[in-house]
């Protein structure tokens, strides 16, 4: 039973024990039963307002995930696993890739860039935020080592 239908039935047996509203405790009832009938309707409205809203996130999600593939170029058919698996998702171990990614941030909009080996040989890339060339030296790295 849902939360109005409890609340119909809360008021359906005040009537039905003829609840005088003219006393102080009947207006009291009355109040009360009215008060919940409204957040009742107030939760089931936000209720189907976050349900629209669960249903459009995960669709953006999906959407987000397709545009990661093709952006980043990752290729479903690479993938060991069944078709449920999203093994380019952060929280999926599933698939030990030999290149490891690198995290790259934009120094002139701060956007994280993951990259893979492949592409950090190439010295440099274009940020895909703000269109900033990215060049990447190792030169120092190394000879601290």
């Amino acid at each position: 039973m849902k939360l109005g239908e409890k609340v119909s039935y809360l008021k359906g047996l005040m009537e039905g024990l003829e609840i005088n509203e003219s006393t102080k405790e009947g207006k009291v009832i009355a109040l009360m039963a009215d008060v919940l009938q409204d957040m009742a309707l107030s939760i089931e409205d936000m209720q189907d307002q976050i349900d629209e809203v669960v249903e459009v996130v995960d669709t953006i999600d999906e959407d987000l995930g397709e545009i990661e593939r093709d952006y980043y170029q990752f290729d479903d058919d690479d993938c060991c696993c069944d078709d449920d698996c999203d093994c380019y998702d952060d929280d999926c171990d599933c698939c030990d890739d030999d290149d490891e990614l690198y995290e790259v941030v934009c120094p002139s909009c701060g956007d994280t860039i993951c990259l893979n080996e492949g592409m950090l040989e190439e010295g440099s890339m274009t940020c895909p935020g703000c269109g900033e060339l990215l060049e990447f030296d190792f030169e120092e790295d190394e000879t601290e080592e």
